[in-house]
């Protein structure tokens, strides 16, 4: 958090002066991995939001969402220090404030919109990528090296995602979390061994199900079965660590929504899931998911005692991904084209070119909160029975 003393200024993310500069600028990408918070109006010469009060505060959150912010829904004022707050268990209603707005006593300003920017040629917009994840990734390996940061660790899957984050810091411990036999334990494993890796196995039970669930709900807000199987692997992975000791988990986010890695966005016009018609256009879609996502996903990680870190959603690297070709993004036969370029020579062959299930799968969470519920009466036959079984257990 960068705190000005004495100004109202409490920002996450980044400091006063850029985030002063961005939203003057109206620039959406302006050099962070996200921020948000309170920043003073008077650092806002020039920025008009209609209130009257020059001395007074803002809330604002960046373009992606990628640290979450709430107010108290109904209050006259959000700005207010006792109605908003990083932690929506701090206010009776929380309420999101929009990703990309700046918020004062006179409503929200959506101050930034995702760019729109036209498809580079493929062999410079590659080089582009390539350098920006090279830049991130050494700027994260530097920050990693400064004691004051606190101990580190990856949530490793095995995919080319974790495995390009984890090569930036190679003395940080990997941690993968799954039932017996799953998919992403047997991937970590794998992949573990040929970067030559320590990773710790969180195996997963079902009393982990049932403890967790709760926890991540009082947490997030959410109750839909969905977020819930998504955000218990990475819970009970970032519980262990913090068990460990490690104050920080880095993470992979980002990457799939960036780079092309749904199926969805391989023959779009033909998918159902999206409404787009190119690949470019779907992956737009998918982007513009990453705020409803990310809240979930950093409120889980922070009720579990670490602060995350996500590499690949640094600005410089969501700009260069927004201007990839489609070919660049997925073909019929590969996904991620360029994230994959990218990593050559960075992780071994066989996990740079690793396909990868989605960790509600690939753990096996999704499948085994399926027969908790079974086992306590929610047959498959009964609408949406894993939601009812996930109610009941929260009324417990």
């Amino acid at each position: 958090m960068t705190d000005a003393p004495g100004d109202g200024t409490r920002l996450r993310g980044a400091s006063a002066t850029l985030v002063a500069r961005a939203v003057r600028d109206r620039d959406p990408l302006p050099g962070t991995r996200g921020f948000a918070g309170s920043l003073a109006r008077a650092s806002l010469r020039g920025h008009d939001d209609g209130d009257p009060d020059a001395h007074g505060r803002v809330l604002v959150r960046d373009v992606l969402g990628r640290q979450p912010l709430f107010v108290e829904a109904g209050a006259t004022d959000p700005t207010d220090p006792d109605a908003w707050s990083f932690d929506r268990g701090d206010l009776r209603e929380p309420e999101p404030v929009p990703a990309g707005s700046v918020v004062s006593a006179s409503g929200a300003d959506r101050r930034w919109s995702l760019p729109t920017f036209a498809a580079s040629d493929p062999d410079p917009a590659q080089a582009v990528v390539d350098a920006a994840l090279s830049t991130t990734l050494e700027e994260f390996a530097a920050e990693d090296a400064d004691p004051s940061s606190g101990r580190l660790a990856v949530a490793f899957s095995g995919g080319v995602d974790s495995a390009l984050v984890a090569s930036a810091v190679p003395e940080a411990p990997c941690y993968v979390a799954g039932f017996e036999g799953c998919h992403d334990v047997a991937a970590a494993r794998e992949a573990a061994t040929a970067m030559d890796r320590d990773l710790r196995v969180v195996e997963l039970s079902h009393d982990d199900l049932r403890r967790a669930i709760p926890e991540i709900a009082a947490a997030t807000g959410r109750r839909n079965p969905m977020d819930l199987t998504i955000a218990v692997p990475l819970y009970l992975t970032a519980e262990a660590a913090t068990a460990d000791g490690v104050d920080r988990l880095a993470v992979g986010q980002g990457a799939d929504e960036l780079f092309g890695g749904y199926s969805k966005v391989v023959a779009p016009a033909d998918d159902h899931r999206v409404d787009a018609d190119t690949v470019r256009g779907a992956r737009t879609e998918t982007v513009r998911t990453l705020p409803r996502q990310l809240e979930r996903d950093v409120l889980t990680l922070r009720a579990a005692g670490v602060e995350p870190v996500a590499p690949l959603l640094h600005d410089r690297v969501v700009d260069a991904a927004l201007r990839l070709p489609g070919d660049l993004l997925a073909t019929a036969d590969e996904r991620k084209v360029a994230l994959r370029r990218a990593a050559n020579g960075r992780v071994p062959e066989p996990v740079r070119t690793a396909e990868k299930k989605a960790v509600q799968y690939g753990t096996y969470v999704s499948r085994e909160i399926d027969r908790l519920a079974r086992q306590n009466g929610f047959k498959r036959r009964m609408d949406d029975h894993v939601g009812q079984y996930v109610d009941a257990l929260l009324e417990e």
